[in-house]
């Protein structure tokens, strides 16, 4: 994985330091177009422009952008494009084709990644989320979405890391290498038994070093950081995040419905 890979979505920003630099867009680029991506812009699709243009949805550092190259082809302007009524044509076409994209990656990205599970697999709603061992507002969300998760309602995937102290690494590893993880996170979250930092194969360790390099691929400084998918007017799904330990509110719209 190369470092600022992938974005995450919170409404409708865009995250600084998330985008990569490789070149998403598979067709020959315009020779202006292919020499800013040749400078470090992702460019992730094309898209339709008035007045003879071609817009191309690109990103960098963090920041998405909407390159218009002129009807000569010899020529590209980055920037937001206006109609005569002062609307802003740019917007949209930005969020279709640069930050849905983005986002699909995003979720791939936190399934790929190596996690506990935490209440039934064919719960209908699933959500991310990193944990660190040493975490307390980890364990008050475990606490927190008990009655979903006991209802069958929801899914929480313990995305584990080790970031807040000496041992959370290793922590995190004992986790990941137990022989049942899932009911030995019930038992260090809800205070029965309290994990301790143990030696794991090369591979368990390998395992929390990737999420932890993920944690930072994504700019993320907290946890829990959770992320879940939610419907937008048009019936498209798209990613929220929330970061900490949610309010009542926030928990509520993360999880989709009032506790049971």
């Amino acid at each position: 994985m190369r470092l600022n890979r992938y974005a995450f979505i919170s409404s409708s920003l865009l995250l600084t330091g998330l985008v990569g630099i490789s070149t998403s867009y598979a067709d020959d680029l315009p020779a202006p177009v292919q020499a800013l991506a040749d400078q470090g812009l992702e460019i992730h699709g094309q898209f339709d422009a008035p007045g003879g243009l071609r817009g191309y949805g690109a990103s960098v550092q963090g920041r998405d952008m909407a390159i218009y190259l002129t009807p000569d082809k010899e020529h590209a302007v980055i920037g937001t494009l206006m109609d005569s009524q002062g609307n802003d044509l740019t917007e949209a076409q930005l969020d279709e084709h640069v930050r849905a994209p983005l986002e699909a990656e995003t979720w791939q990205a936190l399934a790929a990644s190596h996690w506990i599970q935490d209440g039934d697999v064919d719960a209908p709603r699933t959500i991310y989320t990193f944990t660190d061992p040493n975490c307390p507002y980890c364990r008050q969300l475990w606490h927190a979405v008990r009655p979903w998760i006991e209802a069958g309602e929801v899914q929480l995937r313990h995305i584990m890391v080790g970031i807040l102290a000496p041992d959370s690494p290793g922590k995190a590893a004992a986790l990941l290498g137990a022989d049942d993880p899932s009911a030995t996170l019930h038992a260090h979250e809800s205070g029965n038994q309290e994990i301790e930092a143990s030696a794991q194969s090369r591979e368990i360790e390998e395992q929390v070093y990737a999420n932890n390099q993920l944690f930072e691929e994504l700019g993320l400084y907290a946890t829990p950081t959770s992320a879940f998918q939610r419907e937008t007017d048009n019936g498209t799904l798209r990613i929220d995040r929330i970061e900490g330990m949610p309010s009542e509110s926030r928990l509520i719209e993360m999880i989709g419905s009032e506790a049971p």
